[in-house]
């Protein structure tokens, strides 16, 4: 059993081997049936993917509000401002970096810088940039500060706070905190302080300045204790100013009143004289035409206005009664001078 099983176990496996080696040979023939042509049309849409992919690798997107700088080699070269799409080398040869130029504020900080007069002011001030659509500026931008638009706001910062000691040295106090807002020069601190910065930041980082402001300005607590005595002392300058010229034109008043009095005054005196002297020029005539028509009437009246002259209520006078104007008082209005008593 054993002999015949060996027997059967190695007439199997040489069997299998006579089959493999059949299969084996069947294959090597059957080769040279398949071989056909190469496959160009997959080495083509191959080329035809890899020449878009290079392609599209070399296509450079320019969207608004940004610059894009071609750089070969590292160096900037050509800058896109126009948005679009451009062409460029493919990488390592070119590459493309774009440059923000949306508007930007910096601000300086509180700065403590002193006065024209030797005092103390803290100021802030923000500065609002960008770098502007030129080539020029765009190219001095990347070179300044590498395309960092932080870096630029740091240095900025720190020029500015600069320019705050420079330009404050040339205003006086009063003419940047005062009550008397007409003599506040704001608008003309803001000036120079961007006549400060404004060519050495074009210069220098190819930065643009839009606009110059001052957010904050307050005193420090010295600075603060003298401006209140400066501001007290000109009020009480003003205030003595305007007395003394409140004391001059109320004399030019009363001067100019008195004088107009004492024209009015000599103008009804010589109203009062004429009409006085024309009252008397009348009353001559009247008296002249009474003495005309009834003599004894108008030497009886005339008596009698003298003694309404000469006595009071209350004289006592003795006097002889034949003696005019008393005769009228004895003899009556037929008394006349040239009668005896």
């Amino acid at each position: 059993m054993a002999a015949l099983s060996n027997t059967t176990h190695d007439h199997h496996h040489d069997h299998g081997h006579h089959g493999h080696h059949h299969g084996h040979h069947h294959h090597h023939h059957g080769a040279p049936e398949t071989a056909g042509p190469v496959p160009w049309g997959r080495f083509a849409v191959a080329a035809v993917l890899v020449l878009f992919a290079a392609l599209a690798a070399s296509l450079v997107q320019v969207r608004s509000g940004e610059a894009v700088v071609i750089t070969r080699f590292g160096n900037p070269g050509r800058v896109l401002l126009e948005p679009g799409l451009a062409w460029r080398l493919p990488v390592p040869l070119e590459a493309a970096v774009p440059v923000d130029l949306r508007i930007r504020s910096t601000s300086s900080g509180l700065q403590d810088v002193g006065t024209r007069d030797g005092l103390r002011i803290i100021v802030q001030a923000y500065v609002a940039w960008q770098v502007p659509a030129d080539p020029a500026a765009v190219q001095r931008f990347m070179r300044a500060v590498q395309n960092q638009p932080d870096e630029a706001a740091r240095q900025i910062r720190t020029f500015v706070g600069s320019a705050l000691e420079t330009t404050a040295s040339a205003f006086d106090l009063a003419h940047l905190v005062n009550t008397d807002a007409s003599q506040v020069q704001i608008d003309a601190f803001e000036l120079r302080l961007r006549e400060q910065i404004e060519k050495t930041l074009y210069d220098t980082y190819g930065v643009k300045v839009l606009q110059v402001g001052v957010e904050r300005l307050t005193l420090p607590a010295v600075t603060l204790d003298a401006t209140v005595e400066r501001m007290r002392a000109e009020r009480e300058t003003i205030a003595t100013e305007r007395t003394a010229e409140g004391k001059r034109q109320a004399a030019q008043i009363r001067s100019q009143a008195e004088r107009d009095a004492r024209v009015l005054v000599a103008d009804a005196s010589v109203k009062a004289a004429d009409i006085q002297a024309q009252a008397k020029v009348e009353a001559a005539q009247i008296y002249g035409q009474a003495y005309t028509s009834a003599p004894q009437l108008y030497n009886l009246l005339r008596s009698l206005d003298t003694l309404g002259t000469v006595i009071t209520p209350g004289s006592r006078l003795i006097l002889r009664t034949d003696a005019a104007p008393f005769r009228a008082l004895v003899e009556g209005p037929d008394a006349t001078p040239g009668s005896q008593p």
